[in-house]
Parts: C-alpha cells; structure tokens; sequence
C-alpha cells in the first residue's frame, strides 16, 4: 500500500529515479533491532486478539448471532492481515525485499484487500449498531440473515476488486515490473518492493477504501450519540414523573442519565479517535503523495503504514471489549487457559516427585 516511485532507467518524464542507498530504510543494526521490538508486537497482539474473538464465537453459543458475525468477519481480516502481510512488510521495513518480485505483486494485492476488508467491516458494524439504535423496530428486517450474509460478501468482494485494479491496472510500472525495483551498490543487489500508483488510481483508492467509509461511520456514530441522548433524556424524564412521591428518585435517575450519556461519547469518541489516529495519515499522505511529486520520506510513509496496522490489534479489544458478553466469554477463555497451566504445573511436579521416589526406592532396598 506504500506509494513510492519505482526505478526506472528509461528518459520517461513519469520515472524517478532512486538511488541505491534508498533500498535499505535503516542502516545500521542497532537501529534495525531497536525498529524490530518496536513493530514487533503489533502482529503479535494481532493473531492473539483475533484469534480470542473467533474462539469466543466458536464456544459460546450465545455469540452465534447474526450481529457478532461482522465481529468475526472483522476479526478474521485483521487476523490475516497479521499472518500473511505484517512479517513480510516487518521485513521490508526492518532490512530490504527478499522475497522476489512474483511475490511482491502478490503481498500488494493481500496487502490492500485485507486492509480495505478490515475497514468495510467496521463500516458494516457501525451500520449495525446505527440501525439497532436509531430504528429498533425496523432493524430485525432489515439485518436479517440473508442481508447479513450479502455485507459480508461484499466487505470481501469489493476490496478485492479494488486491489485488483489498482495493482494490475493502476501501479506505475518500471520496466522490472509494477512497484519493482533493484538497487546495486558496490558488492551487493539489493531489491525493494514498493508500490507506486498512477495519481488517479492513488485518489480513488484512498477515496473508496478509506474516506467513504469514514465518512459513513462518522455519520452513522453522530446519529448514534444524538439518539442515544435523546434516550437518556426520555428515560430521565420517565423516571421524573414515577418518582415524583419521593425526591431523591428523580436525581439520582438524573445522573444516572447523565452517566450513561458521558460513558456513551467516551464509547464512540474512543473508536472514532483510534480508528482515525491509525488511518487518516497514511491514507492522506497515500493520496497527496503521487499529486507532491513522490517528494515524502519513505520512513515517513512505512511509519504511517504501520500506524495503520496498528489498528488491526486495536480493532479486537475496542469492539468486543464494549459487548458485556464477549467480556465474559474473554475472560472465560482466559481463565481456563491460566487454570489449564496451573493444573499443567501441578501433574509435572507430581511426575517429577513419582519418578524421585522410584529412584530412591531402589537405593533403599538395596542398604
């Protein structure tokens, strides 16, 4: 998904060429490690986050609805996003390319997919919460099992038909091939694989895998939070007129409005505020980059890349942390595990002290 030039020894006024150096974004192996422990648990907590939801899911049958199978949809693309694309970006971010140029096309292709996958899922879960807030009566038509199933099909098959054109129709092409390049230096060849996209392709993939979609869900949370005082509001007032025979009733039903007011903003603020801390710079930068002339720091743009990634290890824990039950079913999965450990202790320690006591016995006998 990075935006660079590729090299290119042609007099084409389209190329730019880069120097060699520019295949390694870091040079000396402190920095090296030192980027390594940094990026590093980013896909770890990626694989573990996801897994737990699609394990709370697979477990517990009061999570098999209709609404938590965006959250498994969700989870299984930010899943593969750290399996099959973040250890190979960690390498190209870390050192240079390694992994040859057939391979390249393809981690661009899963690279956008799966991000723009991620992002429509989090559009389709706001569209849920927004038609199960603001209109109750019409949401179980509306989000029944056929329409879910034709979200989720398309929160896989759109960005797919996205990727597919901006990598084999809209990446500049360098006469190594799409977003390919080698740079030599004295005694060695070195290969970097990043993209480059034509300006229109570059604009429109940002337009259609981030800025619509951001655009909806911001619409779509606003109704929520306006709804949801409105509701507060009409609870409170309920609670006015029940409690007139007693007047604590009516302030203490007052501020319990109020703090479900305050806990919902702090709700959608938190996943508004880390949803756009993590895309909005990468996908800004991603469409200005190709209309400023390919001039923004490659560091700057793997930065960004990251950042993003980054919100595949957050998506776990912010949406299912907010759901009562996957709480429970967490700390369920959780628990068993330490409790699974603990019993594991236990029967070693006893084998351990069997196997002692057999080898003393003999020695006994025997004085």
């Amino acid at each position: 998904m990075l935006c660079l030039p590729a090299y290119n020894n042609s007099s084409d006024n389209h190329s730019l060429p880069l120097d060699s150096s520019s295949t390694s974004l870091f040079h000396s192996t402190s920095a090296r490690v030192c980027v390594t422990f940094l990026l590093l648990p980013i896909p770890i907590f990626a694989v573990l986050g996801n897994l737990l939801v699609a394990v709370s899911v697979a477990c517990f049958r009061k999570l098999r609805t209709p609404t938590n199978a965006f959250a498994v949809s969700l989870a299984m693309a930010d899943f593969l996003v750290a399996v099959l694309v973040m250890p190979f970006s960690l390498a190209r971010s870390v050192d240079h390319w390694r992994f040859g140029r057939t391979f390249c096309t393809a981690h661009f292709l899963l690279d956008v997919t799966l991000c723009t996958s991620s992002i429509f899922n989090l559009s389709c879960v706001a569209l849920d919460r927004y038609l199960a807030v603001c209109e109750p009566l019409h949401y179980p038509a509306r989000m029944a099992r056929r329409r879910v199933i034709l979200l989720l099909l398309l929160c896989w098959i759109l960005p797919l038909l996205i990727s597919s054109l901006c990598v084999f129709l809209g990446m500049y092409s360098g006469p190594a091939g799409p977003g390919w390049y080698c740079g030599r230096q004295e005694h060695m060849h070195r290969q970097s694989c990043l993209a480059a996209f034509y300006t229109p392709y570059a604009v429109a993939s940002s337009t259609l895998s981030f800025f619509i979609p951001v655009g909806f869900m911001i619409f779509a949370y606003g109704r929520i939070f306006l709804a949801a005082n409105r509701q507060a509001r009409w609870i409170h007032a309920m609670e006015h007129q029940a409690g007139q025979l007693h007047d604590s009733r009516p302030r203490q039903g007052h501020q319990n409005s109020m703090r479900k007011e305050r806990k919902a903003a702090r709700m959608l603020g938190l996943i508004m505020g880390v949803f756009l801390l993590c895309w909005f710079p990468f996908f800004t930068v991603n469409m200005v980059h190709p209309l400023w002339g390919y001039i923004v720091s490659p560091v700057l743009l793997e930065a960004f890349l990251w950042l993003g990634y980054a919100n595949s290890s957050l998506n776990p824990f912010l949406y299912a942390s907010f759901n009562r039950h996957f709480r429970c079913a967490f700390t369920s999965i959780l628990g068993s595990a330490m409790l699974g450990r603990k019993l594991g202790a236990c029967l070693e320690y006893l084998r351990k002290g069997r196997e002692a006591q057999a080898t003393v016995a003999p020695a006994t006998i025997s004085n």
